[in-house]
């Protein structure tokens, strides 16, 4: 998984180059590879960050996750809203350890 490892970062690095982008990132749920993006002072994410997320396989993980139509928002963090992206091409494919106490 290394190789999507690295055109996830290409991905984020196009990102954070964009006026719209506050910033952006690659991070890990239980299961699946999400790309977090934060848009300065806007709620929605600009059209051709969509697209260009989508072009690598990259969906609105709340969209994915309920079966719903593009959903991204995750919340508002200081004055930009952060939206999470779902990797389709890994997604299921990690494992989280679980402890378990008797």
């Amino acid at each position: 998984m290394g190789d999507r490892r690295d055109e996830l970062e290409d991905v984020v690095s196009d990102l954070r180059a964009r006026d719209a982008i506050a910033d952006a990132f690659i991070a890990k749920s239980f299961t699946d590879r999400l790309v977090i993006v934060d848009i300065e002072g806007r709620d929605e994410v600009p059209a051709d960050v969509i697209e260009h997320l989508a072009d690598h396989d990259l969906r609105g993980a709340e969209g994915v996750y309920s079966d719903g139509e593009g959903q991204s928002f995750a919340g508002s963090v200081g004055d930009t809203t952060r939206h999470h992206f779902l990797d389709m091409r890994t997604r299921g494919a990690h494992q989280s350890y679980v402890v378990e106490v008797e």
